[in-house]
């Protein structure tokens, strides 16, 4: 890829993210400034051999796996201000770094403040793999007497029941049935 592409690219996925779809290469020519399709054609197929486009069956531009990758830059201090690296130490794609079975992965919106000192503030959507298995201490999205919560899975003498991440909160030990529906594997929220 050459320096500009990079630039080419950002402005692919700023079009992506607006039309969700790509542009034509008449329209990435008058976007990025080139004077010709074949300048685009050139464009297109850097992008493609760096896996960032691909083509769909119908010849259809199309995003490639690398598409929605995003620049992991390095780490950045919660405490006291640290100097600026301004470095990009890799790339990941939230998609796979969250979902391994997209067919089996649901997003649920969090209601409530049970899980709190979890890291789990209402409104929050969590990621869960729907029928993976859980054990003692993960949290999960169980279906408890009839109702959804997402909880910790505990066990005791008395057998398996939920725990909440939050002191005001009693566990909940099931009256008829507890099955767990999935397993949180993520979560994310917009401010």
């Amino acid at each position: 890829m050459k320096n500009r592409d990079v630039t080419y690219l950002a402005a692919l996925r700023e079009y992506y993210a607006e039309n969700k779809v790509l542009p034509s290469f008449a329209t990435i020519a008058k976007m990025v400034g080139l004077r010709s399709t074949s300048g685009v054609s050139a464009l297109v197929q850097r992008l493609k051999a760096a896996n960032f486009l691909a083509s769909t069956s119908d010849r259809r531009l199309a995003p490639g796996p690398e598409f929605f990758e995003r620049p992991l830059a390095d780490t950045v201090r919660g405490g006291s201000p640290s100097p600026s690296t301004d470095g990009f130490a890799d790339t990941v794609s939230i998609d796979r770094l969250l979902i391994q079975n997209p067919s089996r992965t649901l997003l649920f919106s969090l209601r409530g403040d049970s899980m709190v000192d979890a890291g789990l503030m209402p409104g929050d959507s969590v990621v869960v793999a729907k029928g993976a298995p859980a054990k003692p201490g993960d949290i999960v999205v169980a279906w408890v007497d009839n109702e959804f919560t997402v909880k910790y899975l505990a066990q005791d003498k008395g057998g398996f029941f939920l725990r909440a991440a939050n002191k005001l909160y009693e566990p909940i030990r099931p009256r008829d049935h507890l099955d767990i529906f999935g397993l949180v594997v993520g979560s994310f929220r917009k401010y």
